[in-house]
């Protein structure tokens, strides 16, 4: 018997990064079954497959069969994504599956629990006036050759934002399709805009109770679909707030939804096979919101899948997700993504919290409804006695007597913000003040509460706090000030937004970029309100939401332009362009602040390269191209088993004899430099560049270090000759003796009349170097 390596994992689930808080679903009502079974992800030696069987899904079911009474057992065959299948099995059965000479590795397939009107003009894509030549209506026409594939909890087919008026036929190339049943038709839902519409529900049938459809039933998605490529909107708005034209950063690119998230909660096997129909199906850049906290590349399931799609030439671009601003908390880490961090925009939603006192505290809000309120002097309350649970506007823990009629003041944290308001509202409160605590900063999420709100960051919830413990009778005055643009600072790292240093490989900086993550304004389902709760009976076309899971659209929609003006690029060239061309300078000057500590600048391990740039993005001058075997090698550097490295790469005939001594070494458009403590003090690292740009560019570097290290760079100066010429440069970094540990940042650029091509470059000094 061949030796069989079985890991056991409750990580290959996904988990869907939606920081906005408008999920209801810890007050559904609908119940989560609890399965007698569980669903395992087998990995087969494909190989090894008999010759009496035609295909690998007639053994595999044979092979199950072979073990188990149940014919229903086998949930998916994998034939791109991944050598294996997906089924739902006794422990006994496993047991078995883990004696058997095909099989490599089982996988327990569990889950995790969760956690625009002007971002085009604020990204500037209203103002792209060329393209080698070319115009704005020539970029969008190019556009529609491009399909954006988008894995998230369905899409809402009714919403303008997937009208299709003015759009040529679908590309020829398209093989998907859109899914019939009865709430979903496709001669009626799906059109040459929204040209696809499937569901994967086998690994998540346990989840929920939702209706099998593509359909979106949650917002999520349909929220992340409009952000990447809606049609353009006129007087799109919440509740008149954010009033403007909505449109996708792509408005002309093609969408195609694969719903893999049912109630909030996305199983690795479904995210699984929705790869392998994604690539099949024949889509150019895939958009997924959605993380797990997997420690290995080989137990993630979107980490195998982007894998099987980066190598079909499709761009993979994913959320970095919202555990911020801790460090090393930054998720979908693999070299071969895009992450995406968030950041806010220049749009805001003031309100005024004037305390009896006369004291002014600035916050934010969605208010819409009546303004009766308004400028109205009115009790405040907050339990004096530092009652957590009151404090906090848990479930149950308001005393309609001493709260009714009053504005509440409302710690932030533990559950839902949206949440808190409908507690206070239940509690006959007629306000809600909700405060930061230390650790969200001064970042303000605005929400569309069920009562009068605004929402105020930690220093302006701290003097509220301390007013209302020193003042026997303490009073407040709400008011709401609308829809401001062109505000400043901005952009500004959002707190929530997840960071580095990247947990499983350090030596690769991640996130790779920032979009816009706050306060974003796209589409919504019309049956359902803007909180998601079964109460909230509002109704809206479009909503405003925060997290990561808004940033990333807005980083697929910019790849999806880039692919329209250079379809002959591979993935890693477009990352490569989108990460050297970003900004890391706010609107006024100045290095962006990180909203987590006021007063405080961000650095890489927050926002990566810096913000997405699109309109530089189509013209890069360079790029750093990565190829697969580079990847093989990259994952040889992690000390992985040929076993688990197979898992990801699907290929027998590889080898790790010529594998990266260091992981830094993949040809990386930024760089993270480890130190050891009086151990290592060079690392030196060579990468190559392609032209391109025009024939005869001459680019010079510029360095910038900190005091601690000494960069050299050779050749000092890049001559290409030709278009598409490769050329090399090797930098070695130098630490002085006697550093502390910690990190520090600069950066190298190479740069000509035209064009500067930045790399951002992490140093972090380590006592304990592997």
């Amino acid at each position: 018997m061949g030796t069989i390596l079985i890991i056991l994992l409750s990580t290959i689930n996904i988990l869907i990064f939606l920081h906005s808080s408008t999920s209801s679903s810890s007050l559904s009502s609908s119940s989560i079954l609890i399965p007698t079974k569980k669903t395992y992800i087998v990995h087969m030696k494909r190989h090894l497959k008999p010759p009496s069987f035609s295909t690998h899904h007639q053994w595999y079911k044979s092979h199950l069969q072979s073990l188990t009474s149940h014919d229903n057992s086998l949930l998916y065959t994998y034939k791109i994504a991944y050598h294996g299948f997906a089924a739902r099995l006794e422990p006994s059965e496993v047991e078995l599956l883990r004696q058997s000479d095909y099989v490599i590795n089982v996988y327990e397939d569990t889950f995790y629990f969760p956690q625009t009107t002007r971002t085009p003009e604020f990204l500037g894509l209203d103002r792209i006036n060329f393209w080698a030549g070319h115009t704005l209506p020539e970029l969008n026409n190019a556009a529609q050759d491009v399909i954006i594939g988008v894995f998230d909890s369905g899409i809402w087919p009714e919403s303008e934002s997937f009208s299709d008026v003015g759009m040529s036929n679908v590309p020829s190339r398209w093989r998907g399709k859109c899914q019939s049943v009865p709430d979903f038709d496709p001669n009626v839902h799906c059109n040459r805009k929204l040209i696809g519409a499937t569901y994967f529900v086998e690994g998540c049938k346990h989840c929920s109770t939702e209706i099998q459809s593509p359909r979106d039933y949650n917002g999520h998605g349909t929220h992340t679909a409009s952000t990447a490529a809606g049609s353009i909107v006129a007087n799109a708005s919440l509740f008149s707030y954010a009033k403007g034209i909505a449109r996708g950063m792509a408005p002309q690119a093609r969408i195609a939804s694969y719903k893999v998230c049912w109630n909030e909660i996305c199983a690795g096997s479904d995210i699984l096979a929705a790869f392998d129909r994604a690539i099949m199906d024949g889509v150019d850049v895939l958009s997924l919101s959605l993380s797990s906290n997997s420690t290995t590349y080989y137990s993630d399931a979107v980490a195998l899948g982007a894998f099987a799609a980066v190598e079909k030439g499709i761009l993979v671009s994913c959320s970095a997700g919202n555990a911020g601003p801790w460090e090393s908390t930054v998720t979908n880490t693999a070299p071969w993504v895009i992450t995406v961090g968030a950041a806010t925009l220049d749009r805001d939603f003031p309100a005024t919290v004037t305390l009896g006192n006369g004291q002014k505290l600035q916050g934010v809000s969605l208010y819409s409804g009546k303004l009766d309120m308004e400028d109205k002097l009115l009790s405040l309350f907050y339990q004096k006695g530092g009652n957590l649970s009151s404090n906090l506007c848990l479930r149950g823990s308001l005393d309609q007597k001493m709260v009714g009629g009053k504005v509440v003041l409302c710690d932030r944290g533990v559950n839902y913000r949206v949440e808190k308001g409908l507690v206070v509202k239940e509690a006959n409160g007629v306000g809600m003040i909700l405060a930061n605590t230390p650790e969200w900063g001064e970042e303000l999420l605005a929400d569309s509460h069920l009562l009068p709100a605004v929402v105020v960051g930690r220093k302006a919830g701290d003097v509220i706090r301390e007013y209302v413990k020193t003042e026997k009778n303490p009073t407040v005055v709400l008011s709401f000030g609308g829809t401001v643009l062109k505000v400043k600072p901005s952009p500004v790292m959002a707190t929530f937004s997840s960071r580095g240093p990247n947990p499983i490989a350090p030596q690769i900086l991640k996130p790779d970029i920032i979009g816009p993550g706050v306060n974003i304004l796209a589409a919504w389902p019309e049956t359902l309100g803007p909180t998601s709760f079964d109460v909230d009976r509002r109704k809206t076309s479009f909503n405003i939401m925060s997290g990561t899971s808004m940033s990333c659209p807005h980083v697929t929609g910019v790849a999806a332009l880039v692919k329209a003006v250079h379809p002959e690029w591979s993935p890693s060239a477009i990352k490569s362009a989108i990460m050297t061309t970003a900004y890391t300078q706010d609107n006024t000057n100045s290095s962006f602040r990180d909203s987590a500590v006021d007063g405080t600048f961000s650095n890489p391990l927050a926002h990566g390269s810096g913000h997405v740039n699109p309109q530089k993005a189509l013209s890069p001058g360079l790029v750093y191209n990565i190829r697969i075997r580079d990847h093989i090698k990259f994952l040889c550097s992690l000390n992985y088993s040929m076993d688990e490295i197979q898992s990801i790469v699907k290929r027998l005939n590889f080898t790790c004899a010529n594998k990266f001594a260091d992981a830094g070494q993949i040809n990386y458009p930024s760089f993270s430099v480890l130190f050891g403590i009086n151990t290592k003090r060079v690392v030196r690292y060579t990468r190559e560049v392609t032209n391109v740009g025009a024939a005869g560019s001459v680019y010079e570097v510029a360095i910038d270090a900190p005091s601690s290290v000494v960069v050299l760079v050779k050749p000092q100066k890049l001559v290409f000759k030709k278009v598409g010429e490769k050329l090399h440069y090797t930098v070695t970094f130098v630490s002085k003796k006697d550093v502390k540990p910690g990190n520090a940042f600069g950066w190298i650029s190479w740069n000509n009349a035209k064009h500067e091509v930045r790399s951002p470059v992490t140093y972090s000094w380590m006592t304990h170097l592997n």
